[in-house]
């Protein structure tokens, strides 16, 4: 008797199955890792923004961040070793107030500017003003990370939080941090 085989066998389909089965999670994974990426990305570009704009603020009162300036001067030198625009990790700038600006007033003095810059931080970073207060730094440097009030630099640490694992910044190598960071370095 001659049989044909017709047909898909179970094992066939069963196969089949397994291998769509993975395909669907792996996209699964890949739509879930890809949210994370975008999120990531819109919380880097805000910080990227927001020390964009302190460096324009600080770049435009030269008076609150260099010992000379001009036009007394031919040219802006020296960085002072305070100014009202450094703001050491685990503290406030000094005497910080509600921002002044809204629909109708600009924020004129170099502490409104600098007021209403932080408000708009705390408000624009996740974690607002705890994390503001507890991780982000504007400091005069002279090394990466060194805030030793020395050098021609003005570095800016941004910090934000993030639920444990959703953090992608470098340093964090075991992807077990909460607090996410961003960190420039200029010379204004």
């Amino acid at each position: 008797m001659n049989r044909n085989n017709q047909g898909f066998s179970l094992i066939e389909v069963l196969v089949a199955l397994l291998l769509t089965t993975v395909g669907v999670l792996g996209m699964v994974a890949l739509q879930g890792r890809s949210v994370q990426y975008s999120q990531d990305s819109v919380q880097r570009n805000v910080a990227v923004d927001l020390a964009s704009e302190l460096i324009e603020i600080i770049r435009a009162n030269p008076g609150e961040t260099f010992t000379n300036t001009a036009p007394a001067f031919p040219m802006n030198s020296g960085l002072q070793s305070t100014s009202i625009f450094y703001k050491a990790k685990a503290q406030n700038f000094s005497s910080p107030a509600d921002c002044v600006a809204s629909a109708t007033v600009v924020a004129k003095t170099a502490k409104e500017q600098r007021d209403c810059w932080a408000s708009k931080a705390q408000a624009l970073l996740p974690g607002g003003s705890t994390v503001f207060t507890s991780d982000t730094y504007i400091c005069r440097s002279s090394s990466a990370g060194n805030c030793n009030g020395q050098g021609s630099m003005i570095e800016i640490r941004l910090a934000w939080q993030v639920r444990e694992g959703a953090c992608l910044d470098a340093a964090d190598t075991n992807n077990s941090s909460t607090i996410c960071t961003y960190t420039v370095r200029v010379q204004p």
